[in-house]
């Protein structure tokens, strides 16, 4: 994004400092919140534990609004321009595609202040997405906090230590990391273009082991098994925690052993108990199997065995 086309993103001295700097406190800020989901009542109860104070928020449903409450306690609920209104900084906490029609209707009905302030919490967008807003004068920011949230007070503690994705033009970093800093978490730089990739990355990661682990959790009760997660727990711990440290070194089981018989029993039975996890396992086993191949623990020939196997209609 050229700075040349909208407002001076330098014009706002600095107004946290070097946030690293343990005597230079930031100037305490009023903050909104566009978006009472999951994430952003979270982020608005952790910059006031730093000390700002939040002034507006927004929420449409019912659950959203019990949210709010909950987490921003006696925080008026008002109109997005209404708290664009009231607000020096504001933190947009909308769904991935309705980031885009939101900055836009903001912008073209003249919310956005010069030198206001706009947050944004997408994984999926940069500081692009922004541009109406800047052009009217905001600074833009993009900080994604890299967890899952619950929507409870729960959230607020689990963002000590939390990674940020964070996206920002070159002169308003120091705002940027300050904000991730106050707010418990460590910022970690996304450039622009490969924002989408970013997001792509975290989503596969957390969004499908949610899937696979509950598709595992499915097939245990099946199997008799009356509580699934204290069997699966000490297994995928320690999965997760070898795969973080060594990658695809990691990498156990029969697919990598090149135990076809085996893999062929797994599929008649997910064929007669759950053909749809039969057709994510099969996808992940053919996943599994090339990397191993890459990797070097699975010789071309078991390899080929196992695809010939998994890409049979009906072992």
């Amino acid at each position: 994004m050229s700075t040349s086309d909208h407002a001076d993103f330098s014009a706002p001295a600095d107004p946290f400092g070097d946030p690293l700097d343990p005597v230079n406190r930031p100037a305490r800020l009023g903050v909104g919140v566009v978006g009472t989901g999951r994430v952003g009542p979270a982020l608005g109860a952790a910059l006031q534990l730093a000390g700002h104070r939040v002034v507006a928020a927004s929420g449409v449903s019912a659950t959203s609004r019990r949210r709010a409450d909950a987490l921003l306690p006696g925080v008026r609920l008002v109109s997005p321009p209404q708290v664009l209104a009231a607000a020096d900084l504001v933190l947009l906490t909308v769904p991935d595609d309705a980031l885009a029609d939101l900055v836009a209707g903001l912008a073209a009905t003249g919310a956005v202040r010069p030198g206001q302030i706009l947050v944004h919490t997408s994984g999926a967008h940069g500081v692009a997405v922004l541009e109406p807003a800047a052009r009217a004068g905001a600074l833009p920011l993009a900080l994604h906090p890299a967890m899952t949230f619950t929507g409870t007070s729960v959230d607020v503690a689990r963002l000590a230590g939390c990674p940020f994705g964070v996206t920002a033009p070159e002169e308003l970093r120091p705002v940027a990391e300050a904000l991730v800093v106050e707010m418990g978490g460590e910022p970690e730089w996304v450039p622009e273009d490969v924002r989408a990739l970013y997001h792509t990355a975290l989503a596969h990661g957390a969004n499908h082991l949610v899937t696979l682990v509950a598709q595992a959790m499915e097939l245990l009760r099946t199997a008799g098994v009356a509580e699934p997660g204290q069997l699966l727990g000490p297994l995928l711990g320690a999965a997760l925690d070898n795969t973080l440290r060594s990658g695809d070194a990691a990498l156990t089981g029969p697919v990598a052993r090149g135990d076809v018989g085996t893999v062929h029993r797994h599929l008649d039975q997910l064929a007669t108990v759950a053909p749809d996890i039969g057709q994510a396992y099969r996808a992940m086993a053919r996943a599994t199997a090339q990397r191993a191949v890459r990797g070097g623990s699975l010789k071309a020939e078991p390899a080929a065995a196992l695809l010939d196997v998994l890409n049979e209609e009906n072992p």
